[in-house]
Protein backbone atom coordinates (compact mmCIF):
# COMPACT_ATOMS: atom_id res chain seq x y z
CA UNK A 1 0.00 0.00 0.00
CA UNK A 2 0.99 3.40 -0.55
CA UNK A 3 2.04 5.58 1.91
CA UNK A 4 0.31 8.97 2.28
CA UNK A 5 2.01 10.25 4.88
CA UNK A 6 4.47 12.29 3.72
CA UNK A 7 4.56 15.40 1.10
CA UNK A 8 7.30 16.35 -1.32
CA UNK A 9 9.04 18.36 1.08
CA UNK A 10 9.14 15.34 3.70
CA UNK A 11 10.96 12.74 1.18
CA UNK A 12 12.92 16.05 0.22
CA UNK A 13 14.03 15.43 3.87
CA UNK A 14 14.75 12.50 3.49
CA UNK A 15 17.23 12.41 0.62
CA UNK A 16 18.95 14.67 2.87
CA UNK A 17 19.26 12.79 6.09
CA UNK A 18 20.23 9.95 3.74
CA UNK A 19 23.14 11.97 2.26
CA UNK A 20 23.70 12.85 6.32
CA UNK A 21 24.13 9.79 7.33
CA UNK A 22 26.30 8.34 3.81
CA UNK A 23 28.73 11.15 4.60
CA UNK A 24 28.94 11.87 8.18
CA UNK A 25 27.71 8.43 10.08
CA UNK A 26 28.14 4.90 8.01
CA UNK A 27 31.87 6.02 7.32
CA UNK A 28 32.87 6.42 11.13
CA UNK A 29 30.13 3.84 12.87
CA UNK A 30 32.76 1.04 13.62
CA UNK A 31 34.94 2.79 15.24
CA UNK A 32 32.11 4.13 17.33
CA UNK A 33 30.67 0.95 17.80
CA UNK A 34 34.62 0.12 19.22
CA UNK A 35 35.07 3.29 21.35
CA UNK A 36 31.22 3.08 23.04
CA UNK A 37 30.85 6.42 22.25
CA UNK A 38 30.06 8.70 19.14
CA UNK A 39 32.31 11.56 17.97
CA UNK A 40 31.05 15.05 19.19
CA UNK A 41 31.93 16.43 15.73
CA UNK A 42 29.13 13.55 14.38
CA UNK A 43 26.78 16.32 16.19
CA UNK A 44 28.21 19.18 14.99
CA UNK A 45 28.08 18.02 11.49
CA UNK A 46 23.98 17.15 12.42
CA UNK A 47 23.59 20.88 13.80
CA UNK A 48 24.81 22.05 10.26
CA UNK A 49 22.79 20.25 8.41
CA UNK A 50 19.79 21.00 9.55
CA UNK A 51 18.89 18.09 11.61
CA UNK A 52 18.70 19.49 15.22
CA UNK A 53 16.06 21.74 16.75
CA UNK A 54 14.00 20.70 14.25
CA UNK A 55 10.75 22.23 16.40
CA UNK A 56 12.63 25.22 17.71
CA UNK A 57 11.87 28.47 16.48
CA UNK A 58 13.66 29.97 13.95
CA UNK A 59 15.27 32.82 16.18
CA UNK A 60 16.76 30.43 18.76
CA UNK A 61 18.46 28.93 15.48
CA UNK A 62 15.73 25.98 15.03
CA UNK A 63 13.82 24.65 11.91
CA UNK A 64 10.57 26.51 13.22
CA UNK A 65 8.44 23.29 12.01
CA UNK A 66 6.65 21.58 14.81
CA UNK A 67 5.70 18.73 12.23
CA UNK A 68 6.13 15.68 13.91
CA UNK A 69 6.47 13.65 10.33
CA UNK A 70 9.94 15.30 9.97
CA UNK A 71 11.06 13.55 13.43
CA UNK A 72 9.40 10.47 11.63
CA UNK A 73 11.62 10.25 8.68
CA UNK A 74 14.58 11.07 10.64
CA UNK A 75 13.59 7.74 12.76
CA UNK A 76 13.16 6.00 10.26
CA UNK A 77 16.42 6.59 7.96
CA UNK A 78 18.33 6.30 11.10
CA UNK A 79 16.90 2.54 11.90
CA UNK A 80 17.37 1.63 8.34
CA UNK A 81 21.17 2.54 8.23
CA UNK A 82 21.23 0.55 11.75
CA UNK A 83 22.50 3.75 13.40
CA UNK A 84 21.05 4.32 16.28
CA UNK A 85 24.33 5.05 18.23
CA UNK A 86 23.44 8.57 17.56
CA UNK A 87 20.77 9.95 19.37
CA UNK A 88 19.54 12.60 17.59
CA UNK A 89 15.79 11.23 18.50
CA UNK A 90 16.54 11.76 22.45
CA UNK A 91 17.86 15.31 21.50
CA UNK A 92 15.18 16.45 19.37
CA UNK A 93 12.05 15.20 20.44
CA UNK A 94 12.26 13.79 23.81
CA UNK A 95 14.36 16.68 25.67
CA UNK A 96 13.78 19.22 22.99
CA UNK A 97 9.43 19.95 24.50
CA UNK A 98 11.12 20.34 27.95
CA UNK A 99 13.04 23.09 26.23
CA UNK A 100 10.73 24.64 24.06
CA UNK A 101 7.85 24.65 26.29
CA UNK A 102 8.70 25.12 29.58
CA UNK A 103 11.88 27.22 29.47
CA UNK A 104 12.20 30.73 29.96
CA UNK A 105 13.06 33.85 27.75
CA UNK A 106 16.39 33.69 29.28
CA UNK A 107 16.71 29.91 29.27
CA UNK A 108 15.63 29.88 25.90
CA UNK A 109 18.61 32.09 24.29
CA UNK A 110 21.27 30.76 26.92
CA UNK A 111 20.50 27.06 25.29
CA UNK A 112 18.97 26.40 22.22
CA UNK A 113 21.18 27.72 20.11
CA UNK A 114 23.84 25.19 21.09
CA UNK A 115 21.15 22.75 21.18
CA UNK A 116 20.28 23.60 17.10
CA UNK A 117 23.84 23.98 16.44
CA UNK A 118 24.90 20.35 18.06
CA UNK A 119 27.64 22.59 20.51
CA UNK A 120 24.93 21.33 23.45
CA UNK A 121 24.24 17.88 23.69
CA UNK A 122 21.68 17.24 25.89
CA UNK A 123 20.10 14.15 28.53
CA UNK A 124 17.71 13.61 30.48
CA UNK A 125 17.90 11.90 33.79
CA UNK A 126 15.05 10.48 35.55
CA UNK A 127 15.78 6.45 36.29
CA UNK A 128 17.80 5.41 39.54
CA UNK A 129 19.17 2.10 40.21
CA UNK A 130 16.20 1.87 42.84
CA UNK A 131 13.43 3.31 40.46
CA UNK A 132 12.40 3.06 36.60
CA UNK A 133 8.82 3.76 36.14
CA UNK A 134 7.93 4.12 39.62
CA UNK A 135 8.60 8.25 40.07
CA UNK A 136 7.23 8.11 43.50
CA UNK A 137 10.89 5.96 43.78
CA UNK A 138 12.64 8.33 43.18
CA UNK A 139 15.10 9.70 45.86
CA UNK A 140 17.77 12.23 44.48
CA UNK A 141 16.50 15.25 46.15
CA UNK A 142 17.14 18.90 45.52
CA UNK A 143 17.11 21.33 48.94
CA UNK A 144 16.74 25.23 48.58
CA UNK A 145 19.18 27.46 49.67
CA UNK A 146 17.61 30.27 48.94
CA UNK A 147 19.32 31.51 45.31
CA UNK A 148 20.17 27.98 44.92
CA UNK A 149 19.61 24.12 45.11
CA UNK A 150 21.94 21.78 46.47
CA UNK A 151 21.30 18.37 44.51
CA UNK A 152 22.28 15.26 46.12
CA UNK A 153 21.26 11.47 44.18
CA UNK A 154 22.31 9.07 41.43
CA UNK A 155 21.05 8.04 38.40
CA UNK A 156 21.27 5.09 36.09
CA UNK A 157 21.20 4.11 32.44
CA UNK A 158 21.46 7.65 31.39
CA UNK A 159 21.66 8.15 27.20
CA UNK A 160 23.89 10.41 26.16
CA UNK A 161 24.98 10.84 30.05
CA UNK A 162 28.94 10.92 28.73
CA UNK A 163 28.85 13.19 26.26
CA UNK A 164 25.81 15.46 27.53
CA UNK A 165 26.78 19.39 28.34
CA UNK A 166 23.20 19.84 29.99
CA UNK A 167 21.15 17.52 31.77
CA UNK A 168 17.45 17.51 32.27
CA UNK A 169 17.39 15.86 36.23
CA UNK A 170 13.90 14.88 37.80
CA UNK A 171 14.85 15.20 41.63
CA UNK A 172 12.84 15.59 44.87
CA UNK A 173 11.96 19.13 46.12
CA UNK A 174 9.30 18.51 48.16
CA UNK A 175 9.61 15.28 50.23
CA UNK A 176 6.11 14.94 51.15
CA UNK A 177 5.08 15.11 48.06
CA UNK A 178 5.89 11.85 46.87
CA UNK A 179 5.38 11.86 42.65
CA UNK A 180 4.13 15.34 42.55
CA UNK A 181 6.77 16.57 44.97
CA UNK A 182 8.93 16.67 41.59
CA UNK A 183 10.55 18.93 39.62
CA UNK A 184 12.94 19.74 36.81
CA UNK A 185 16.41 20.84 37.63
CA UNK A 186 19.39 21.76 34.69
CA UNK A 187 22.25 20.43 35.47
CA UNK A 188 25.43 22.23 33.54
CA UNK A 189 28.91 20.71 32.26
CA UNK A 190 31.24 21.54 34.77
CA UNK A 191 29.23 22.31 38.24
CA UNK A 192 31.09 21.17 40.95
CA UNK A 193 30.09 18.12 42.21
CA UNK A 194 28.26 17.00 39.24
CA UNK A 195 30.22 13.41 37.94
CA UNK A 196 29.99 10.78 35.74
CA UNK A 197 30.19 6.84 36.65
CA UNK A 198 30.93 4.62 33.60
CA UNK A 199 30.23 4.42 30.24
CA UNK A 200 27.62 0.90 30.85
CA UNK A 201 28.69 -2.15 28.38
CA UNK A 202 25.22 -2.74 27.09
CA UNK A 203 24.74 -5.94 24.40
CA UNK A 204 23.45 -3.38 22.05
CA UNK A 205 23.50 0.02 20.69
CA UNK A 206 27.23 0.32 21.78
CA UNK A 207 27.97 3.49 20.36
CA UNK A 208 25.23 5.25 22.21
CA UNK A 209 27.00 6.19 25.33
CA UNK A 210 24.93 5.47 28.36
CA UNK A 211 25.74 6.28 32.08
CA UNK A 212 25.59 6.61 35.25
CA UNK A 213 25.43 10.43 36.95
CA UNK A 214 26.24 10.77 40.53
CA UNK A 215 25.39 14.41 42.47
CA UNK A 216 27.28 15.35 45.63
CA UNK A 217 26.10 18.76 47.10
CA UNK A 218 26.03 20.28 43.09
CA UNK A 219 25.02 23.59 43.33
CA UNK A 220 21.96 24.27 40.98
CA UNK A 221 21.05 28.13 40.76
CA UNK A 222 17.39 29.09 40.96
CA UNK A 223 17.92 30.00 37.28
CA UNK A 224 17.95 26.40 36.65
CA UNK A 225 14.48 25.39 37.58
CA UNK A 226 12.87 24.38 34.07
CA UNK A 227 8.98 24.48 34.67
CA UNK A 228 7.04 25.28 37.75
CA UNK A 229 8.38 23.78 41.29
CA UNK A 230 6.76 20.43 42.14
CA UNK A 231 5.61 20.09 38.17
CA UNK A 232 7.64 17.58 37.07
CA UNK A 233 4.78 15.07 36.79
CA UNK A 234 2.81 16.48 35.32
CA UNK A 235 5.26 17.59 32.78
CA UNK A 236 7.01 14.13 32.32
CA UNK A 237 3.32 12.63 31.79
CA UNK A 238 2.77 15.26 28.82
CA UNK A 239 6.32 14.27 27.20
CA UNK A 240 5.79 10.86 27.18
CA UNK A 241 3.29 10.41 24.40
CA UNK A 242 5.83 12.42 22.07
CA UNK A 243 8.72 9.88 23.33
CA UNK A 244 6.83 6.87 22.91
CA UNK A 245 5.70 8.11 19.58
CA UNK A 246 9.66 8.10 18.66
CA UNK A 247 10.29 4.90 19.73
CA UNK A 248 6.97 3.32 18.18
CA UNK A 249 8.14 4.77 14.78
CA UNK A 250 11.73 3.26 14.89
CA UNK A 251 10.17 -0.06 15.94
CA UNK A 252 8.07 -0.67 13.02
CA UNK A 253 10.82 0.86 10.46
CA UNK A 254 13.42 -1.47 11.98
CA UNK A 255 10.94 -4.32 11.06
CA UNK A 256 10.15 -3.43 7.75
CA UNK A 257 13.68 -3.58 6.99
CA UNK A 258 14.42 -6.58 8.81
CA UNK A 259 11.88 -8.09 6.21
CA UNK A 260 13.25 -6.54 3.26
CA UNK A 261 16.92 -7.93 4.70
CA UNK A 262 15.49 -11.66 4.83
CA UNK A 263 13.21 -11.61 1.92
CA UNK A 264 16.40 -10.87 -0.15
CA UNK A 265 18.26 -13.49 1.80
CA UNK A 266 16.24 -16.49 1.44
CA UNK A 267 15.79 -15.70 -2.46
CA UNK A 268 19.95 -15.93 -2.74
CA UNK A 269 20.25 -18.73 0.01
CA UNK A 270 19.65 -22.42 -1.19
CA UNK A 271 19.28 -25.48 0.79
CA UNK A 272 18.72 -28.85 -0.64
CA UNK A 273 19.34 -27.62 -3.94
CA UNK A 274 16.92 -24.76 -4.29
CA UNK A 275 16.25 -21.02 -2.66
CA UNK A 276 15.07 -21.04 0.24
CA UNK A 277 11.94 -19.15 -0.79
CA UNK A 278 10.80 -22.38 -2.76
CA UNK A 279 10.11 -23.64 0.55
CA UNK A 280 6.57 -23.31 1.78
CA UNK A 281 7.47 -22.95 5.56
CA UNK A 282 9.82 -19.73 4.57
CA UNK A 283 6.93 -18.70 2.62
CA UNK A 284 4.47 -18.66 5.64
CA UNK A 285 6.94 -16.76 7.59
CA UNK A 286 7.70 -14.01 5.05
CA UNK A 287 3.76 -13.54 4.60
CA UNK A 288 2.94 -13.40 8.51
CA UNK A 289 5.58 -10.91 9.04
CA UNK A 290 4.59 -8.88 5.73
CA UNK A 291 1.05 -8.91 7.18
CA UNK A 292 2.14 -7.93 10.37
CA UNK A 293 4.41 -4.89 9.86
CA UNK A 294 1.66 -3.64 6.80
CA UNK A 295 -1.08 -3.78 9.58
CA UNK A 296 1.01 -2.09 12.15
CA UNK A 297 2.26 0.66 9.44
CA UNK A 298 -1.39 1.87 8.69
CA UNK A 299 -1.60 2.24 12.53
CA UNK A 300 1.34 4.18 13.33
CA UNK A 301 0.73 6.16 10.23
CA UNK A 302 -2.54 7.01 11.62
CA UNK A 303 -1.04 8.18 14.99
CA UNK A 304 2.00 10.01 13.49
CA UNK A 305 -0.72 12.50 11.34
CA UNK A 306 -2.74 12.54 14.89
CA UNK A 307 0.29 13.74 17.45
CA UNK A 308 1.01 16.14 14.52
CA UNK A 309 -2.00 17.56 14.72
CA UNK A 310 -1.77 17.88 18.30
CA UNK A 311 -4.74 15.26 18.60
CA UNK A 312 -3.04 11.65 19.83
CA UNK A 313 -3.61 11.19 23.54
CA UNK A 314 -1.14 8.87 25.77
CA UNK A 315 -3.19 5.87 25.84
CA UNK A 316 -2.97 5.81 21.63
CA UNK A 317 0.80 6.56 22.29
CA UNK A 318 0.96 3.31 24.47
CA UNK A 319 -0.96 1.40 21.78
CA UNK A 320 1.54 2.05 19.46
CA UNK A 321 5.02 1.92 21.71
CA UNK A 322 3.77 -1.77 22.54
CA UNK A 323 2.52 -2.87 19.66
CA UNK A 324 5.31 -1.64 17.35
CA UNK A 325 8.29 -2.66 19.57
CA UNK A 326 7.07 -6.48 20.83
CA UNK A 327 6.66 -6.43 16.06
CA UNK A 328 10.07 -5.84 16.47
CA UNK A 329 10.93 -7.75 18.65
CA UNK A 330 9.15 -10.75 17.17
CA UNK A 331 10.45 -9.58 13.65
CA UNK A 332 14.33 -9.51 14.48
CA UNK A 333 13.91 -12.90 16.70
CA UNK A 334 12.35 -15.02 13.04
CA UNK A 335 14.54 -13.34 11.49
CA UNK A 336 17.73 -14.31 12.33
CA UNK A 337 16.57 -17.75 12.72
CA UNK A 338 15.73 -17.62 9.06
CA UNK A 339 19.36 -16.58 8.35
CA UNK A 340 20.68 -20.13 9.85
CA UNK A 341 23.75 -19.84 11.02
CA UNK A 342 24.71 -16.61 9.40
CA UNK A 343 22.28 -14.55 11.40
CA UNK A 344 24.32 -15.22 14.63
CA UNK A 345 27.42 -13.37 13.07
CA UNK A 346 28.18 -9.88 14.30
CA UNK A 347 29.19 -8.57 10.86
CA UNK A 348 25.35 -9.96 9.38
CA UNK A 349 23.02 -6.58 9.86
CA UNK A 350 20.48 -9.05 10.86
CA UNK A 351 22.62 -9.93 14.26
CA UNK A 352 22.80 -6.30 14.99
CA UNK A 353 19.16 -5.12 14.55
CA UNK A 354 18.71 -8.26 16.98
CA UNK A 355 20.78 -6.88 19.76
CA UNK A 356 20.94 -3.00 19.10
CA UNK A 357 16.35 -3.37 19.33
CA UNK A 358 16.14 -5.38 22.17
CA UNK A 359 15.84 -2.64 24.35
CA UNK A 360 12.99 -0.92 22.54
CA UNK A 361 10.52 -2.93 24.75
CA UNK A 362 11.82 -1.23 27.75
CA UNK A 363 13.00 1.93 27.71
CA UNK A 364 10.30 4.61 27.22
CA UNK A 365 7.94 2.97 29.35
CA UNK A 366 8.03 -1.40 29.64
CA UNK A 367 5.64 -3.38 27.59
CA UNK A 368 3.79 -3.94 30.66
CA UNK A 369 3.60 -0.32 31.48
CA UNK A 370 2.04 -0.08 28.55
CA UNK A 371 -0.82 -2.56 28.59
CA UNK A 372 -0.83 -0.58 32.38
CA UNK A 373 -2.33 2.19 30.91
CA UNK A 374 -4.22 0.74 28.05
CA UNK A 375 -6.06 -1.24 30.19
CA UNK A 376 -6.96 1.48 33.09
CA UNK A 377 -8.38 3.33 30.39
CA UNK A 378 -10.59 0.93 29.70
CA UNK A 379 -11.13 -0.64 33.28
CA UNK A 380 -10.72 2.30 35.40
Amino acid sequence: MKRQLYTADHEAFRETVRTFLAKEVLPHYEQWEKDGIVAREAWRAAGRQGLLGLAVDEEYGGGGNPDFRYSAVLAEEFTRAGAPGIALGLHNDIIGPYLTSLATEEQKRRWLPGFCTGELITAIAMTEPGAGSDLQGIRTSAEDRGDHWVLNGSKTFISNGILADLVIVVAKTTPEGGAHGLSLLVVERGMEGFERGRNLDKIGQKSQDTAELFFHDVRVPKENLLGELNGAFVYLMTNLAQERMAIAVAGIAAAEHLLEITTRYVKEREAFGRPLARLQHIRFEIAEMATECAVTRTFLDRCIVDHSNGELDAVHASMAKWWATELQKRVADRCLQLHGGYGYMAEFPVARAFTDGRIQTIYGGTTEIMKEIIGRSLLG
